[in-house]
């Protein structure tokens, strides 16, 4: 189901809230966890019913699995301790190999024949829903769970924590220990009204982002991309910027649902953008983006690869490595290898620059990490590797320049600049929110006119990651 959709917005989200308070106030609370664990297996089933033994097996897999890690913790025996890494390592192959088999086994196959001139039949497989997402957050939880820092004992309490609805199809991605004692808190059960007033406030903005600005945006870059044979210069930065802004509208749009959704059951997820087009540098910008992917590749990728504990030449082979990684994850295409290579290098120049000891003027700075991030969204975009160089021919006007170029997007693509560079984020906003009339008439303005707009529902574009 589509947060982008009547069914969530004026069906599954309100009878989801109304049922969830009406049984903690009667004192059913394992009732209502169970409520809220069946609403999220249905928000899950609306898209293909077929993939919920696949969801359902993983999360009985990983908590048996995780309960033995947590259990054997209590006897810290040499011997135990080695039966300890036997079954992590069991568990992170066995979801790693669950997601390479859907996400990755036409790649491989389809190199496999190119490289070998072998023939082999591809298996068409259908990615399920999410998969990367709770495969992520059940493999962050058997570590934490190995290391000590998760246990949980209620079979119950587990399957919400994966399948929570707001967080389940594209993150956040979330740590265990972030999550249930927000659950178990007697004021998480009690209705809010500062939080359902600042829920809906966030949500509306995600919705306005998504169906306004970022479905506008694919428009010009679908064009740009899919359909133009010929880019000029104008229309080749028109279709790179308008997928720079529709990737960011979209996907920040839908963690703002997902925030302001699981706010209004007094859940607060773990902020995933901090107005990432205002970075000077580029491991800044991953420090605004897609933050929760950044903080599971640094504790689960690169620190167990050595980090920054091995000296400099190891630690940018480390950067570089996770972002291979970081790049593969994103999906079965060399297209999103380039683009993770293209950020690690990027991570290992900014590391020997600042060994110079010299620093850019904070405008130029600004200038060419947003440049470069720009550019390196069309290997992210790109279908192949020849639409990738129609795109940069013509950004660096190897296509020639046409004055009579259509220049439709330019001024969306200066209002959104603006936005994204002067005006509060989502989540600078959320912390100074007071329910007034005026915020009311605001979100609700932004929030009728998208539900007006939402004739052309489209996915988000991480629900393909």
């Amino acid at each position: 189901m589509l947060f982008n959709s009547y069914q969530y917005l004026l069906i599954l989200l309100p009878v989801s809230l109304a049922v969830y308070f009406i049984l903690n106030k009667k004192k059913l609370t394992t009732a209502s966890r169970v409520w809220l664990v069946l609403a999220s297996l249905f928000f899950y089933c609306w898209w293909n019913v077929l993939y919920l033994p696949l969801m359902l097996g993983s999360i009985l897999f990983n908590y048996v699995l995780g309960s033995a890690l947590t259990t054997s913790a209590i006897a810290r025996y040499k011997a135990r301790e080695v039966n300890r890494r036997i079954l992590l390592t069991i568990g992170v192959a066995a979801n790693l190999g669950l997601l390479g088999y859907f996400k990755y086994a036409d790649f491989f196959i389809t190199n496999a024949n190119s490289f070998f001139g072998a023939d082999m039949g591809l298996l068409h497989l259908a990615l399920p829903l999410g998969i990367s997402f709770f495969t992520f957050t059940q493999i962050a939880y058997l570590v934490d769970s190995y290391r000590g820092d998760a246990k949980e004992y209620d079979p119950i309490n587990y399957a919400l924590f994966v399948t929570f609805f707001p967080h389940l199809i594209a993150g956040p991605i979330i740590h265990h220990k972030e999550m249930m004692p927000q659950f178990k808190a007697a004021r998480s059960k009690v209705l809010n009204y500062k939080n359902i007033s600042t829920g809906l406030f966030i949500l509306s903005i995600g919705l306005f982002k998504k169906v306004v600005i970022a479905d506008t945006f694919a428009v010009w870059a679908t064009y740009g991309f899919d359909k133009a044979t010929t880019l000029t210069l104008i229309e080749g930065w028109s279709a790179a910027l308008s997928y720079t802004f529709q990737i960011y509208f979209d996907f920040s749009g839908y963690t703002d649902m997902a925030i302001g959704s699981a706010l209004m059951f007094n859940i607060v997820l773990p902020p995933n953008f901090n107005s990432p087009y205002k970075a000077t540098s580029v491991r800044e910008f991953w420090r605004r983006w897609h933050m929760t992917l950044s903080r599971f590749l640094r504790d689960y990728v690169y620190i167990p690869l050595g980090g920054n504990r091995s000296g400099e030449a190891r630690t940018c082979l480390n950067l570089v490595a996770t972002f291979f990684l970081g790049g593969l994850w994103h999906g079965a295409s060399w297209m999103f290898v380039v683009w993770g290579m293209l950020h690690g290098i990027a991570l290992v120049a900014g590391r020997v620059w600042e060994r110079t000891g010299l620093k850019l003027n904070q405008y130029i700075a600004w200038f060419l990490t947003f440049n470069f991030v720009c550019i390196t969204w069309v290997f992210f975009r790109a279908k192949s590797g020849r639409d990738a160089e129609k795109v940069l021919k013509a950004m660096f006007g190897m296509n020639g320049y046409d004055p009579h170029a259509s220049g439709k997007a330019l001024a969306p693509i200066c209002a959104a600049l603006l936005l994204v560079i002067l005006v509060r984020n989502s989540g600078e906003l959320a912390k100074s929110f007071k329910p007034s009339l005026r915020t009311l008439a605001v979100a609700g303005c932004i929030a009728a006119y998208a539900l007006l707009n939402m004739n052309r529902i489209s996915d988000f574009l991480y629900f393909n990651f």
